[in-house]
């Protein structure tokens, strides 16, 4: 009996710098599942070449456009990966999703820069059900997170009371035109990076965030650098409280100064009944009950035989693709795991907390969200 051969996936990516390129590695070990990647759109001919070269050494042939519109006109791709500056998702989404040919589309986080666009994005999006969207929040697949939430949803930790993410690693990166040195390309600090942990925050409480306070500064990255006459004004630490409708809280401690860590991420969540932590990338998890108390603790190795490629986060974007992939083929039948919705909730957790470093009050999402 012939083997049914899986019907052909076609993919372009819309900026191919430092992320888009990654998306182009992790699609290349997706090309048994019948993924290729046909065309990329990008202004930049260095990000092009570099593009090119990649999809020559795994005997992809692209088609290369300068802008957007180009490549959703050729209609060449069944699937969108936007991977483009921050500042230009709002109009790159609304261009596609009113674009006459349907395409898929996952988009990198964040979801847009402001709140106002994210809910232009999800009202436009409600009018073209022929379409998915996810959003880029890939941390949730990071295999001791994933892990983390399975405990969590099992039931062993109780009722969640309290989530706290640290996050302490390196700068910011460098990027093409070092667009993310300034909040009014990236939405801020809080918004660019932290919306991976706002989303797990949500996950892990089972709510929706009520307000926030936060406290941060630049205190030592970028200080000095100028570029064209300008400072940065990305902040480079923070405390950040999240209270949620449910009565549950969460802490964010985030430091991009802090090269000497083990983890670059420590998770930790805890219930009426006990407590599950998560390390990355050291990969492990620890569970215990006040029951069992520290005795009882266990620490358990987090992996997952499915990851090909573990990339730029462990593994998890090979599992996003993995995962919107399936969506894609069963389209009608299967919502995305992470949807416009939870991207808008990351987004506005974060602008409450840029909001409120600069007023020093707590800021409710409520305001936020009528933004």
């Amino acid at each position: 009996m012939k083997e049914r051969k899986m019907a052909a996936v076609k993919y372009g990516i819309i900026g191919v710098g430092m992320m888009g390129r990654e998306h182009l590695i992790n699609l290349s070990h997706l090309r048994d599942q019948g993924v290729s990647v046909v065309s990329v759109a990008d202004p930049h001919l260095p990000s092009q070449q570099l593009a090119l070269n990649l999809a020559d050494s795994f005997n992809w042939s692209l088609k290369v456009f300068s802008g957007h519109q180009e490549l959703l006109d050729s209609g060449l791709c069944d699937v969108v990966v936007v991977s483009s500056p921050n500042m230009t998702h709002y109009q790159i989404l609304m261009d596609i999703i009113n674009h006459p040919k349907p395409h898929h589309i996952l988009v990198e986080k964040p979801l847009c820069t402001t709140v106002a666009d994210c809910k232009k994005v999800i009202d436009a999006a409600r009018k073209r059900p022929d379409m998915l969207v996810q959003v880029g929040l890939e941390y949730r697949y990071m295999p001791p997170v994933a892990k983390l939430i399975e405990v969590v949803k099992g039931g062993t930790l109780g009722q969640v009371k309290m989530v706290a993410i640290r996050e302490h690693r390196f700068p910011f990166l460098v990027k093409v035109g070092n667009w993310n040195r300034f909040n009014s390309n990236t939405g801020g600090t809080l918004v660019e990076k932290c919306c991976h942990f706002f989303d797990l925050m949500r996950l892990f409480a089972g709510a929706n965030p009520v307000r926030v306070m936060a406290s941060g500064a630049i205190d030592v990255n970028h200080k000095d650098e100028i570029y064209d006459g300008k400072v940065p004004d990305i902040i480079d630490n923070a405390f950040v409280i999240v209270e949620f409708d449910n009565g549950s809280r969460g802490m964010l401690d985030l430091c991009m100064f802090a090269e000497g860590s083990k983890n670059e991420q420590e998770i930790s969540v805890v219930g009426d009944s006990g407590k599950g932590e998560a390390f990355v990338p050291e990969s492990i998890i620890r569970v215990g009950t006040r029951a069992e108390g520290r005795d009882g603790v266990r620490t358990l190795k987090a992996e997952d035989k499915r990851i090909k490629y573990d990339g730029l986060h462990h593994g998890s974007s090979y599992l996003e693709h993995l995962n919107f992939l399936s969506a894609v083929r069963v389209q009608g039948t299967r919502a995305p795991a992470v949807d416009l919705q939870d991207g808008l909730y990351s987004v506005a957790i974060g602008v409450a907390g840029q909001l409120s470093i600069e007023r020093g009050q707590f800021v409710t999402i409520e305001e936020v969200l009528r933004g």
